[in-house]
């Protein structure tokens, strides 16, 4: 029987790995360079969330929570 994972084969899980690809590490600005990702590039449907803010519980599976470190470093992508 094959194991199966949660997330890891799934578009959403897919598409977040994608974001993180790209985003991880860096932190959001006006342009893109090799620490800074433009704010602009992101989809429309996004929301940035620093580290210790509080979060609303509604579901949009479409939406991406961009993770950030109190320094602005983005440290995790999620979609919902």
């Amino acid at each position: 029987m094959p194991l199966v994972v949660p997330g890891l084969m799934s578009k959403d899980g897919d598409k977040s790995s994608d974001w993180m690809n790209k985003l991880m590490g860096k932190k959001l600005g006006d342009a893109s360079n090799e620490t800074t990702f433009a704010k602009t590039d992101l989809p429309k449907e996004h929301r940035v969330v620093k580290e210790g803010d509080m979060m609303s519980m509604d579901h949009k599976p479409e939406r991406m929570n961009i993770h950030t470190s109190e320094d602005g470093t983005v440290t995790k992508i999620t979609h919902g």
